[in-house]
């Protein structure tokens, strides 16, 4: 347990840590180094055979690998199965390299926090300052710290010279934090609360500091954020989840029927190698050995769609995942909000003024009642906004700035009225110190000197006499009317400051705070880091599709809620992490499911809630750009990550990236999301009942050939030509299927319930259903055509007859997919309400499919491979009316769905 040292004095710091101002000798430093491990952040990696022997363990590889052992003994044995083994076998090896790769970048985050430790720091030891190695640093070392440093391991400041240190990394706060050296009462005080601790990674704006190392290595928040990371579980996606759910009932499913088979086989006195071959080949007809391969395929193509909309798919799984998401928690800086501190309000000449515009954006309006003014008509707002403009040590450039966010800010609203920086010339400057709480600068201004002065409103307003009206005259100073309107700007979460000036005599040359006093008063800038209009309207959308939008913020509770009712998000109550820290697991359970604005997390906060949301069986997406960012975002069902702002770390816990930091982006990618699933089922859809049908011309051969000796000779189909349709259905049929069009209104229904299953009642209607229709044509044209190739008692007496037979019953088979395949564009839609020619990919894979399968049919050498014998032209007319019973049978069904719900 990491100790509360913001609670503890300095001097009590140092009693505790057995050091002094003169810094530890060297001595003590090596024996506290051997004791307590170097400051750095170690792990052990899986090793690479582990990562890839870990791709087997997947019940549809195993049953895949048995089945690949079988058809190579049988093939061993003559029964000529070579061409089944290949592909299972390269179809598994496909998948198992596929999941190697994406989970080898697993650890990848925690290669990314330890690469932010810093190489060297400043170090005073037994009185003497040099530098020495991080790694090397222990408690009670005293570090010397300057703007620009990062600060090396968790520290506590003793001595401090305007000190700003941005946080955003850790805790998510979009401006530098001013930090001192005060001891802090309260207990379990998050990281951003704790103004008197440096945490290692972080870097100072500005200022000086000496400080005394508190925490090392693992014992540092990054380094009990690093074994958060190693400890949270990324859990498998909803879809992984019902896949090998599928999977599992399928091929219990299959093996129970292939065990039927054989034993039927044998009862009926069949010879035990016709039985087993019938049970193995029905076997390999009934599983889908592209299943595997088309589910990467049409995640690979989401993935391919959304980086086009700026959303990187890092994990196939997420692109899916995105589909099923019911809870978005999103961070406030940078995702909902432009991560950009913006003045949007001012009070000038007694009048409260909205400005427009964001970011480095100069161009924007003044409003007065929403209708815009010109600020050069207004004397006060032009003498507020000169005062913030000069007053100021940020500097714009082009589209961009550089210096302190708030202070960027005031030279923004500066710059909508056109006040440019060569007007003035600026003498002297009183730095801003926390102890006075303003900022002054002595300029000249066209031969005139004045004092301008920002600072705490309240500071700034004890020290005026007067105020400016619009027109510029000088009046009477209404002190609590100032007040009042700045506690309302505090109110609605701005950021404010005052702001004075007073002219001098123009021989003037130094300033001292006694100068301070007798100023005007100017007025108001209140400013905050506003919304995104794009979030604002993907909230909006997401309410719509049955989403609920949760933000989690490092900012102050009422910054949070002010931003979130801008947002529309539900903010009656915010919660903060502290109040979190005390609740147990039902009582976190509960509020997660109504609160939705949570503010001042740490990191072990943003994870309990996502956890707390999946506990109610929510699929929860969770946005992050921090290091503290990186527990949550890999306990997620999908952690996303900004591509602009994000820390390294925060994107390799992550399952996608955000290219453009935007959180409309990620309505978009559910809304992708949304239609890879639509296809997917698809592509199982089709792809199942097919299989289906072919087991069953395997079974019911070995069912009927009791009675009709036909069967008893040969079945339907060879098992190579079962598996020849498999392969070209998958790629040519099934494939296609997956460039069907977005249908409309993905966004307007709610995502899918988190309890619904790939074999549900309609799966198993299409099974039924479908395998019957194409089953059934398939045993007819075979039984037509072939019957005559066999006599009563099963003997072949005319062995081109009877392939010639099984050519047809395989084209019949072929033409009963056709019939499916065109209406399986859509699930419910009959396939008179799409235009035919809209997927040409499906039109082009139809027509490939066709000449593929003349190959062996009219190619001798093909023909002897598979099997097969050109038939006379004749039978065409018999063999093309198959196409008809699946497409009508599907239709119907459709049909009947559609009237009936």
């Amino acid at each position: 347990m990491r100790k509360p040292w913001y609670t503890l004095t300095t001097q009590q710091i140092e009693e505790a840590l057995d050091s002094s101002p003169q810094g530890l000798d060297e001595t003590v430093a090596a024996t506290r180094l051997e004791a307590l491990g170097p400051n750095e952040i170690a792990f052990q990696k899986t090793p690479a055979w582990v990562l890839f022997l870990r791709q087997f363990n997947d019940p549809m590889v195993i049953i895949l690998l048995a089945t690949a052992l079988v058809t190579g003994v049988l093939t061993a044995l003559g029964s000529h199965m070579l061409p089944d083994t290949i592909v299972i076998v390269s179809v598994v090896l496909l998948n198992a390299i596929l999941g190697f790769v994406q989970e080898g970048k697993a650890e990848g985050a925690l290669d990314a926090l330890r690469n932010m430790m810093v190489q060297e720091a400043l170090v005073i030891r037994a009185g003497d300052q040099r530098r020495i190695p991080a790694r090397e640093l222990v408690p009670g070392d005293l570090v010397v710290l300057e703007g620009g440093d990062k600060i090396p391991a968790d520290v506590r400041f003793l001595d401090v010279a305007n000190i700003h240190v941005d946080e955003s990394s850790l805790t998510g706060e979009s401006v530098p934090v001013q930090k001192r050296t005060e001891a802090i009462t309260g207990a379990d005080l998050v990281p951003g609360d704790q103004v008197n601790i440096g945490f290692s990674g972080t870097y100072l704006t500005q200022g000086t500091a000496r400080a005394m190392v508190v925490e090392t290595g693992a014992h540092t928040v990054f380094g009990q954020i690093a074994d958060m990371v190693k400890e949270a579980d990324a859990g498998t996606t909803p879809l992984q989840r019902k896949m090998k759910e599928f999977v599992r009932t399928l091929i219990i499913a299959i093996l129970i029927v292939g065990a039927f088979n054989f034993a039927y086989g044998i009862y009926l006195g069949y010879a035990v190698s016709y039985s087993f071959l019938g049970a193995v080949s029905l076997v390999v007809a009934a599983i889908p050995e592209m299943l595997p391969a088309l589910v990467t395929s049409i995640l690979a193509l989401s993935g391919v769609v959304m980086a086009g909309r700026k959303a990187l798919i890092r994990k196939l799984p997420a692109a899916e995942t995105l589909g099923a998401t019911s809870v978005i928690c999103s961070d406030k800086t940078g995702t909902l909000t432009e991560n950009r501190m913006t003045v949007t309000r001012v009070y000038a000449g007694g009048e409260i003024l909205a400005v427009t515009g964001t970011g480095f954006d100069i161009e924007g309006d003044f409003l007065r009642d929403g209708r815009a003014i010109t600020a050069g008509d207004n004397t006060a707002l032009m003498r507020l906004l000169h005062c913030g403009f000069e007053c100021n040590n940020a500097h714009l450039s082009g589209s961009g700035g550089t210096g302190d966010p708030t202070e960027l800010a005031l030279r923004i609203s500066g710059a909508k009225a056109e006040i440019a920086a060569d007007q003035t010339h600026r003498l002297v400057e009183l730095p801003f110190d926390s102890g006075v709480k303003y900022m002054a600068v002595l300029v000249e201004v066209q031969g005139r000197r004045w004092i301008l002065a920002k600072g705490a409103p309240e500071v700034i307003v004890g020290m005026c006499s007067s105020t400016l009206s619009a027109g510029g005259e000088s009046t009477t100073f209404a002190r609590e009317q100032a007040l009042g309107t700045a506690q309302s700007f505090a109110q609605d979460a701005l950021r404010t400051l005052g702001f004075a000036i007073k002219q001098v005599p123009a021989e003037q040359s130094d300033l001292r705070h006694e100068d301070l006093n007798d100023l005007c008063f100017v007025g108001l800038q209140g400013m905050i880091d506003p919304p995104k209009q794009s979030a604002i309207e993907a909230v909006e959308q997401c309410k719509r599709a049955g989403i609920r939008t949760v933000m989690i913020t490092g900012d102050h509770p009422d910054t949070a809620q002010a931003v979130a009712r801008q947002l529309g998000i539900a903010a009656d109550h915010v919660v903060t992490g502290a109040e979190l820290s005390h609740l147990d697991a039902a009582a976190l359970r509960d509020t997660t499911a109504r609160v939705s604005v949570f503010a001042r997390v740490a990191p072990e906060h943003k994870k309990a809630i996502a956890e707390a949301l999946q506990s109610q069986g929510l699929v929860v997406a969770m946005t992050g750009d921090g290091v503290n960012d990186a527990p949550a975002l890999k306990a997620a069902d999908i952690g996303i990550a900004m591509g602009i702002s994000g820390t390294e770390v925060a994107k390799e816990s992550s399952d996608m990236v955000l290219a453009d930091d935007n959180f409309a982006t990620i309505v978009a990618a559910v809304e992708e999301g949304r239609h890879a699933w639509n296809n997917l089922q698809k592509a199982i859809l089709y792809t199942l009942p097919t299989n289906a049908a072919q087991a069953l011309l395997i079974m019911g051969a070995i069912i009927m050939a009791a009675w009709i000796p036909l069967f008893s000779a040969r079945f339907v189909l060879e098992p190579v030509q079962i598996l020849w349709i498999n392969l070209l259905d998958s790629v040519l049929l099934t494939m296609p299927l997956m460039m069907e069009g977005k249908e409309k209104g993905l966004l307007d229904t709610p995502p899918r319930p988190a309890g619904s299953h790939i074999i549900n009642a309609l799966f198993l209607q299409r099974v039924v259903v479908m395998g019957l229709a194409i089953a059934i044509p398939g045993f007819l044209v075979y039984y037509h055509f072939g019957h005559a190739a066999v006599d009563a008692n099963g003997e072949i007496i005319d062995a081109l007859l009877l392939t010639q037979a099984q050519t047809a019953a395989f084209w019949a088979i072929l033409l009963a997919h056709f019939g499916y395949v065109i209406s399986a564009r859509s699930i419910r839609a009959s396939a008179f309400s799409f235009n035919p020619l809209s997927n040409r990919w499906l039109l082009a894979g139809i027509a490939l499919s066709i000449a593929i399968r003349f190959i062996p049919t009219l190619i001798p050498e093909a023909a002897a491979l598979f099997r097969t014998a050109p038939f006379p032209s004749a039978w065409w007319p018999l063999i093309l009316l198959c196409f008809l019973p699946s497409f009508i049978a599907i239709e119907t069904d459709k049909l009947l769905r559609r009237t009936l719900s």
